[in-house]
């Protein structure tokens, strides 16, 4: 007994050693994140402070140029694409008899290049053709075919138009509608793409996230059609931003290709990139602020912070994670005997002293079973101590997968096991001890091809309430020896009376 409770207190003070160095490798590991990341905020914000006072700073880059007219004119080279099509111009010119063939080519093209829609009007069968099938027919009264008939006569290509789309339920889109020939110059149709006003949204947020800028996309008239669905400006027109005016003016009347500009906004210098894109008559504006990029840099401050929290709560994690291993393995080596996989007598006695204190607590019937291999020194000595340990092995087997997952089943010591049946009367033990003897009469173990058999004698009791640890082992020792004086190989009661 006191070795198991030397086994309980040392679990104890592991446990307890184990938060304190936990406790105290995560405050290390926090402080010193925090530590370096202010520092690297501290010097960053007076450096760029510093640039920002002393250097006209490069507040433009090409790059994000060359990357919104690849983005916002990829639909256009598709839809010309699509129109020089030897597919499409020869489906036409067949017949238009397959519509299958139109949907799955529409329907790879919406998929190849990630667009929101795309589709085919015949001019011959007016039919409107998109992935799903055809949509409708298009006539000259209807007002929301206008778009098409004015493509018949117009003498450019293509046009790009802000419209509805009837197959996305009204989805706000911008349609690149390119004109299709045939191999004679004959006008057989209008083929394009649409490219939905949300994803354009997107990518100017994705930018605007990626460069720290406030990026919008204006049309002649001044209006901002586009911005990031997070943009944090109120202005639906760029003539209400104070203090621009004639910038803004000499920008829209001029459509030079780019050009740089800067004024003052609520005492905050206003640095402006613009750029001309003919294809959709659009102005790209892209503009920085000083305190923006203070912000910018306490964004950076925030993300290093998540990132050096996420480090030290992986760090953490792992530690823990190996320390509750070692932990794991240590408690099985303690509580788990080595030879049949059952609790060992340590960890019975720990278990057993907690239930009963939860008996005295509430008091429910137990039942303590002494199981004891009959003639087992015999089958040592006849056959060897590996047989015997298979032997051992395939009795605590049997009894396993007898009892429920809620009781405590541990090797004594020797051949002899231990088993406490929770919330069982002695009715009930005494049928669970009958299976037991029947199962290991019928299990066999084998040595080659020779077969061994045991018996095992069993004492049943019942705990009594309020009843000492002692008297209980006394009686159930009792009822073990009275069954080996009948005979073995079966069971015996011992009660208090």
């Amino acid at each position: 007994m006191n070795n198991s409770l030397s086994t309980t207190f040392a679990m104890e003070g592991f446990l307890t050693n184990k938060k304190k160095v936990m406790f105290a490798f995560t405050l290390i590991i926090t402080l010193g994140f925090l530590a370096t990341s202010f520092f690297s905020y501290s010097v960053s914000k007076n450096l760029l402070q510093k640039q920002i006072t002393q250097k006209d700073l490069p507040l433009t880059s090409d790059n994000i140029y060359s990357e919104i007219q690849r983005d916002l004119l990829r639909p256009i080279f598709i839809s010309s694409l699509m129109a020089n099509d030897t597919f499409l111009r020869d489906w036409v010119l067949s017949g238009e008899s397959d519509t299958n063939q139109i949907s799955r080519y529409l329907k790879e093209i919406k998929e190849e290049y990630n667009t929101f829609s795309s589709f085919f009007i015949s001019e011959k069968t007016r039919n409107y053709y998109h992935p799903q099938g055809i949509l409708k027919q298009v006539k000259e009264e209807e007002p929301r075919d206008v778009w098409y008939f004015r493509i018949r006569q117009m003498e450019n290509a293509y046009e790009t138009n802000v419209d509805v789309d009837l197959a996305n339920k009204d989805t706000l889109t911008i349609f690149i509608n390119y004109k299709v020939f045939d191999y004679t110059d004959n006008f057989i149709g209008v083929v394009g793409v649409g490219l939905a006003i949300n994803h354009v949204k997107d990518l100017i947020q994705s930018y605007q996230q990626r460069y720290h800028r406030r990026i919008y996309l204006v049309n002649p008239q001044g209006e901002i059609t586009v911005k990031s669905p997070g943009s944090n400006f109120p202005e639906k027109s760029v003539f209400e931003i104070p203090d621009s005016e004639v910038i803004l003016k000499e920008i829209l009347t001029n459509q030079d290709l780019s050009s740089r500009h800067q004024y003052q906004l609520n005492r905050s210098m206003v640095y402006l990139h613009s750029r001309y894109i003919p294809e959709f008559n659009w102005y790209l504006f892209v503009e920085e602020t000083e305190g923006e990029a203070i912000a910018t840099i306490k964004n950076t401050f925030l993300f290093n912070i998540g990132i050096c929290l996420t480090i030290a709560v992986l760090v953490l994690f792992l530690t823990n994670w190996l320390v509750s291993g070692y932990q794991r393995r240590l408690e099985l080596m303690a509580t788990t005997d080595k030879l049949t996989g059952v609790y060992n007598r340590q960890a019975f006695d720990m278990f057993f002293h907690q239930h009963l204190k939860e008996q005295n607590r509430r008091y429910l019937p137990f039942t303590l079973l002494s199981i004891d291999i009959d003639h087992f020194k015999l089958v040592n000595d006849t056959h060897g101590h590996p047989v015997g340990d298979l032997v051992l092995q395939g009795v605590a087997e049997k009894i396993q997968a007898i009892i429920r997952r809620e009781d405590i089943f541990c090797r004594w010591g020797g051949e002899e096991f231990l088993l406490l049946l929770k919330k069982c009367n002695l009715e009930q033990g005494c049928r669970v001890a009958d299976s037991i003897c029947q199962a290991v009469r019928e299990h066999r173990s084998y040595q080659g091809k020779k077969s061994i058999g045991v018996t095992v004698s069993i004492g049943v009791t019942l705990h009594e309430r309020g009843e000492e640890e002692k008297a209980l082992f006394d009686r159930v020792d009792k009822a073990l020896y009275l069954a080996k004086e009948k005979g073995r190989d079966r069971y015996e009661t011992a009660t208090s009376s």
